[in-house]
């Protein structure tokens, strides 16, 4: 429920400070005195999108802040996204600067115009002046059946499988349309696999065949090489290992004579050592290292067939294996593509999908249909359309689309003996807001928002229907809090609580401004309001008299509404002051 609303600097209202209550709520005034702008200051906190237009000439911004008592879902959201605040109201707030660019708040901490819109979805159901123009959009009709019947998230599903579906059945057709290129592309694809498999490159391949290269072309080199080092250092005559052999067992006899001189054949036993395992190493793999040019042609060929192979592929020699399998994944992929059964069986797979989801969407649609086609039915025969109907058709689609099995159109009929038609073609003017109106309350009735505004939805009708509509109004007030912009004096006189929207003008320093003021009217003030609005420009006392039976006639009817007991028993609501 809104508790307040603060204003400053939009459009023509300079500065507003509003307490509202539960219950009926009116605002009236002339016309062009500010009372939609509250309804669109109201809509521009709950996150609509806004220009510098917005702002009032000759200020910097224009700031909208509104606090409304939260709910048990709406407290979850808030807390799942750490913005909750202390108590059981949730501020809103939204600047617009005199560049358009803005700003939103959610208790204090910033947030997106996204969030703005979730919250503004659980608070607020705004049914604009326009509303009956709307309706006569098949999508508009639609969108407002499914919410009212609660179906939206169950469309969004249907919806989405209806593009899954669309997605697998252009796959299949791409695949039919495309097969010549498909199979060219797959025939370059099995030649360039057969040849890589043909080479067959092995990881870390091509590091070991140049390691082997080199030790083959350089054999020669390699055996006289060692076999010099291992005459020198163990079979010729002064070989190392012979000489210090016999300087350590010189020393050791002489250590015995004098033990100073161990500490040099501590020194010189562990190079003799080393000396004699370098020997029997070197042995070992001359005996090893032979000359092998069949093995060194082989190891060259391979050389060349990796080399080349690589070079035709553009990448580096090591590179092969991988390339390997990027390829037979690519074979793999374009064969599972161009497998017209499997793709034949996605495309069934998806279809049957949305076609389960779909089914049950029209059950629920159907079961719905009837309850609002009953629910406007009656609704209507109180708005001087006695014996008119109104009937949800849902007309069967020969295929499926994003929105279901079916078109849902709004049929009426506006009098008994006459055949319901389209309401896009319903002549009138004043049936089509009679019934846009009656729609408007059926809808709200089942809608979960706290607060519903109306703004300016009685357009195009009056007398005693607009009594009618005030009563639907002042009903729905008892369990919700409503706001409506009215110029009908019958709506007027049933609400709890009635705001006067006024312009004036005054001439200040930077010259003739305009501003719109709002205050809360006490019983004086309605009858001077309700007169006005009965009688126009000319007040006499008769007018004033009919404005406070009217008023009079609301109240009565209001308290009898509020001690009836109500259908399932329940608390009585609260009342809007005034």
């Amino acid at each position: 429920m809104l508790r307040s609303l603060s204003i400053r600097d939009f459009v023509i209202v300079d500065t507003l400070d509003l307490d509202f209550s539960a219950g009926f709520t009116v605002f009236t005034g002339e016309t062009g005195a500010g009372k939609s702008i509250l309804i669109d200051a109201l809509a521009l906190v709950l996150g609509e999108r806004a220009d510098a237009g917005v702002v009032r000439e000759g200020a910097a911004r224009a700031s909208i802040s509104a606090t409304f008592l939260t709910h048990p879902a709406l407290d979850a959201w808030l807390a799942e996204r750490e913005l909750a605040g202390d108590d059981d109201t949730v501020l809103l707030r939204r600047t617009v600067d005199a560049s358009g660019r803005g700003k939103a708040f959610i208790n204090g901490a910033a947030a997106t115009l996204a969030q703005l819109r979730e919250v503004g979805d659980q608070l607020v159901d705004i049914h604009g002046q326009h509303a009956h123009q709307q309706l006569l959009r098949p999508d508009a009709q639609r969108h407002l059946f499914d919410a009212h019947a609660g179906l939206t998230e169950q469309a969004g599903a249907v919806a989405e499988a209806w593009r899954a579906w669309r997605a697998a059945r252009a796959q299949r057709e791409a695949v039919e349309h495309q097969s010549r290129e498909m199979q060219l592309e797959r025939e370059r694809l099995e030649w360039q696999v057969g040849e890589l498999d043909k080479l067959a490159p092995q990881a870390g391949e091509w590091e070991e065949i140049q390691a082997e290269y080199n030790r083959l072309s350089h054999a020669a080199g390699l055996i006289d090489g060692s076999r010099a080092a291992l005459d020198a250092l163990s079979e010729s005559d002064g070989a190392v290992a012979s000489v210090l052999n016999g300087v350590v067992h010189r020393l050791q006899q002489l250590a015995d004579v004098d033990p100073g001189l161990r500490d040099v054949l501590a020194a010189l036993e562990p190079a003799l050592v080393q000396v004699e395992e370098a020997a029997h190493s070197l042995t070992r793999y001359v005996d090893r290292l032979e000359l092998d040019p069949e093995r060194l042609q082989a190891v060259e060929e391979r050389m060349q067939a990796l080399h080349t192979t690589a070079r035709k592929y553009r990448l580096p020699p090591e590179q092969l294996p991988d390339e390997l399998l990027a390829r037979k994944q690519q074979l793999d992929d374009l064969q599972a593509a161009q497998d017209i059964n499997k793709v034949l069986a996605r495309e069934a797979a998806a279809r049957a999908a949305y076609l389960t989801l779909a089914q049950h969407l029209s059950a629920a649609r159907k079961v719905a249909a009837a309850a609002l086609s009953a629910a406007v039915t009656d609704a209507m025969q109180g708005l001087s359309m006695a014996g008119g109907t109104f009937a949800v058709a849902l007309h069967p689609l020969e295929e499926g689309q994003s929105h279901g099995l079916e078109q849902v159109e709004f049929l009426v009929a506006g009098h008994a003996g006459v055949t319901a038609r389209p309401l896009a073609r319903v002549a009138s003017g004043g049936e089509l807001a009679r019934i846009s109106l009656a729609i408007s309350v059926i809808t709200s009735e089942a809608a979960p928002t706290p607060t519903l505004i109306f703004d300016e939805v009685d357009t195009g009708i009056g007398g005693a229907v607009a009594e009618v509509v005030g009563r639907r109004l002042q009903e729905l007030g008892r369990s919700r809090q409503v706001l409506c912009v009215t110029h009908l004096p019958q709506v007027a006189a049933q609400a709890g609580a009635h705001l006067l929207v006024s312009k004036e003008s005054k001439t200040d320093k930077a010259g003739a401004v305009t501003r719109s003021r709002i205050r809360l009217l006490d019983a004086e003030g309605r009858v001077s309001e309700t007169a006005r609005m009965l009688g126009g420009a000319t007040v006499t006392a008769t007018t004033v008299q009919h404005a406070e039976e009217m008023l009079a006639q609301g109240a009565r009817a209001a308290a009898q509404a509020a001690n009836a007991p109500r259908e399932g028993g329940g608390r009585k609501p609260r009342r809007a002051a005034g």
